[in-house]
């Protein structure tokens, strides 16, 4: 090839006369504009996978008869589309539609003759997929986990396709027309196409085995119940079909009351979360339980490399850490706890005899006892005058590290006269640079009594009413007519409507109360099951005392009653508002014209606080195709159903793509790379890397391997059916019409095919002994960590041996 600066030419640029420019520049020109174009269609493929999702996410809603629905009829919503039939057709026309439409252009472009780019692009990336993208699926698993294909019979077809395609083509170009493609051949290459979905679709739906007893529903609606596609069972993405219709189970298509209480149940407690963060967690856990087509994880590849609007919020790592341990098994209070001192009277009340002089009172830290902690304490006047009777105090006390109690001495004033029983307060305050917060106890009763007896003991109510999320049920008891000496009182709870263990935690327990205390509370843990139920009852009773001279009096037993939490029922509808509103933004192809301007425009889609450097810096890059793009319709546009979105999508496509095609032409002639080459190498990884970091994230998200590798053998077999079978058609059409043949140098396609043949033989090979064989941790991706490192090597070799084989080939370092 000549490498002259003037005859590098293509369909549509150079635009300008560059015969004069230096080489150098042009080079690094094209270069520069050829990688910005892959910027480009890969943002412009994102909307039209946006269409796409839309397309195939429709539903229709059938009646089928139940007896135990109201009315006997009940409403299911069905998938219009198969998810075999849209992975094979609107979706692998998504993922392939830069190489589909760059071998058309590129034959219509050279007046129908044919070309090199187009063909060897196609088998290129047919490569670059099944070896590479592979490679890192096999690895790219979490550690101990594997991933199996669910819909092994619809991976079989798609495998011999994928293979028999490639074969057929050596075929046509070696062995029944030799460097001549025949009108009957493109006709029979381009109806491979329906053969395979067809083949597909029956592998799918299982019409070939034998058959089973069917249900009520199943017959009513026509269906398989392995195979269906309702909102209850959706198996063909792999949902848990004994979770979807539990009420308590979120996905994104089934968010209900119960299931964000669960939620909430996890993390609601915790005090650094707001009903914001909840929400967001909430409807992650969704996003978690709902798989995801191949669109989904392809916008959501293009737009982490492009700097866009991301499908998954970005979490504080605190709260992802919370909730991890909380979902282990780690109490709420433990968690709070572990961050937070708290300060708080060892009792809530307590009494001294005036003879005695003083009373001592203790202060405790429970939680962090880590940091020091700098609190204030103050008496306030009751019925007891300071001064009078006790001398007033005020002062400042400090916590030091790993220290939990401290105690302080107030003085009593003996005056040898005759008083009823007189109270003052004792209350506390933090420091305003402190870290810590205060306990429920932070005020202090003090009665001055005048006599020696040790006192009656009973509830200060005949019943209490507590919320479901109150967490721990205080019920005081106190200690009237005296507070002499030590008393232990026994306790006991009893079941009414309310089970123990279930609703809360009782049993049996005793309180202390020491020389001079007069309250002390019974704490009973109440159980959130973020249920919605009846009001419930249980029974505390105090059953005996200790001391002889001590009694229970009247009240020595109370009911508490667990009712509805108001508060708690409107934080959750909140939180599941939210939640709805968090899903929108994580389900694709629902954003308005208005939207997607301001997604194009702002880094990350107007969410700066999750946008991290190299967001800023691609934004910045590709920011020009993001607001060109925004002029496509939206796939909701005029209720067309994606429709509209997608036509004017792969025009754009289509566009761009005739650019790229020049681009890569001009570049590979400047430096002196021929077509085929610039094809394997430039253009194939330009178009292919968006589908290697999507196949990467469903491998680790996704439960079967169907969304990462399942559907690479389908996109290989329709790029050859559409691209190539399409692209011949009508170049031997037009050839036909002339009365000549349309001509094909078979020399170098015919070779690259070969060789990939032979690799995908290879690599077909290795994933049935990765499923067959336990040493691989049978399933094709993940497993024993050795064998699927070796596994991605040998791969990876593999693709190295057909890049470097093709190129040796093309120029001429041996003959085929």
């Amino acid at each position: 090839m000549s490498t002259s600066n003037d005859t590098c030419e293509g369909i549509i640029l150079p635009l300008l006369n560059e015969e004069t420019w230096p080489i150098a520049g042009r080079t690094a020109m094209y270069l520069i504009g050829l990688l910005w174009s892959f910027m480009g269609v890969s943002i412009i493929a994102d909307i039209f996978m946006c269409a796409i999702e839309v397309i195939t996410s429709k539903k229709k809603t059938v009646k089928i008869a139940n007896p135990k629905a109201e009315g006997g009829v009940e409403d299911i919503e069905v998938m219009v589309w198969n998810g075999t039939i849209a992975n094979l057709t609107l979706m692998a026309l998504g993922s392939s539609a830069p190489e589909i439409l760059l071998s058309v252009i590129e034959i219509v472009g050279n007046k129908f003759y044919a070309g090199e780019l187009g063909p060897s692009t196609i088998v290129g990336s047919a490569s670059f997929n099944l070896l590479v993208i592979t490679a890192v699926c096999i690895v790219g698993v979490p550690k101990g986990e594997v991933r199996t294909v669910r819909l092994i019979k619809v991976f079989a077809i798609t495998a011999f396709f994928s293979i028999f395609a490639y074969i057929w083509l050596f075929l046509v170009l070696k062995v029944s027309s030799p460097n001549v493609v025949s009108i009957w051949e493109a006709v029979f290459t381009f109806c491979c196409f329906p053969i395979l979905v067809i083949l597909a679709f029956v592998a799918d739906k299982d019409f070939c085995r034998k058959k089973r007893e069917e249900s009520d529903e199943e017959i009513n609606l026509g269906i398989d119940e392995t195979k269906s596609n309702t909102n209850r069972v959706s198996p063909e993405l792999g949902t848990d079909t004994n979770k979807v219709g539990r009420e308590g189970y979120l996905t994104a298509d089934h968010v209900t009351k119960d299931g964000v209480a669960g939620v909430v149940k996890e993390v609601g407690k915790h005090p650094d979360l707001d009903p914001d963060t909840i929400a967001t967690l909430a409807a992650l856990e969704a996003d978690k339980n709902t798989p995801h087509s191949r669109a989904w994880y392809r916008v959501d590849a293009t737009r982490k490399i492009t700097g866009g609007l991301k499908l998954k919020p970005k979490l504080d790592p605190k709260v992802t850490q919370a909730l991890n341990e909380m979902k282990e098994g780690a109490s709420v209070t433990s968690i709070i706890s572990d961050e937070i001192p708290v300060i708080e009277f060892a009792a809530s009340a307590c009494a001294v005899f005036e003879n005695e002089k003083k009373v001592r009172i203790y202060i405790v830290r429970r939680g962090n006892v880590n940091p020091q902690v700098i609190f204030k304490y103050e008496t306030v006047d009751g019925t007891a005058e300071s001064g009078a009777d006790y001398i007033a105090q005020r002062g400042t006390m400090v916590f030091d590290a790993n220290e939990t109690q401290k105690y302080l001495d107030i003085e009593i004033v003996d005056d040898n006269e005759w008083e009823e029983d007189e109270v003052f307060f004792i209350k506390l305050a933090l420091d305003t640079k402190s870290n810590a917060k205060l306990g429920k106890k932070n005020t202090m009763q003090i009665t001055i009594i005048n006599d020696d007896e040790p006192g009656t003991f009973d509830f200060t109510m005949a019943s209490y009413l507590t919320k479901e999320s109150v967490g721990d049920m205080r019920i005081p008891v106190m200690r009237s007519h005296g507070s002499d000496g030590r008393v232990e009182v026994q306790w006991k709870t009893t079941d009414m409507t309310a089970t123990s263990g279930k609703d809360y935690y009782g049993g049996e327990g005793t309180l202390v109360f020491e020389h001079g205390e007069r309250e002390k509370t019974i704490d009973i843990p109440i159980v959130d099951d973020a249920e919605f139920e009846k009001d419930e009852s249980f029974k505390l009773e105090l059953v005996e005392v200790s001391s002889g001279g001590a009694k229970l009096g009247k009240l020595k037993s109370t009911i508490i009653t667990i009712v509805n939490d108001d508060e708690y029922n409107t934080i959750l509808d909140r939180v599941v508002n939210l939640t709805h509103i968090n899903l929108d933004r994580i389900r694709i192809g629902n954003a308005t014209w208005g939207e997607q301007f301001r997604n194009a425009m702002n880094v990350n889609g107007g969410d700066v606080e999750s946008a991290g450097v190299m967001d800023y810096i691609m934004h910045f890059f590709t920011f020009g195709w993001k607001v060109i793009f925004a002029f496509c319709p939206p796939p909701n546009f005029l209720n067309s159903g994606g429709w509209i979105c997608f036509i004017v999508a792969i025009v754009m496509i289509g566009i761009l793509t005739a650019i790229i095609n020049d681009l890569a032409s001009i570049f590979g002639c400047l430096v002196g790379l021929k077509d085929p080459v610039t094809a394997i190498t430039f253009v194939a990884l330009g178009t292919s890397l968006p589908d290697l970091f999507a196949s990467k994230t469903a491998a680790v998200n996704e439960k079967y391997a169907d969304a990462s590798i399942g559907n690479v053998t389908g996109s290989n077999s329709v790029n050859v059916f559409l691209g190539l079978g399409l692209s011949w058609l009508i170049a031997s059409i037009y050839w036909a019409s002339k009365g000549q043949k349309f001509e094909v140098d078979s020399g170098t396609l015919s070779f690259s095919v070969l060789m990939y043949t032979v690799c995908a033989v290879c690599c077909i090979l290795l994933l049935v002994a990765r499923r067959t064989f336990s040493f691989f941790g049978k399933a094709e991706l993940g497993g024993k960590r050795i064998p699927a490192i070796g596994s991605a090597i040998f791969l990876f070799c593999l693709w190295m041996l057909y890049v470097l084989t093709c190129a040796f080939q093309v120029y001429e370092y041996f003959s085929f």
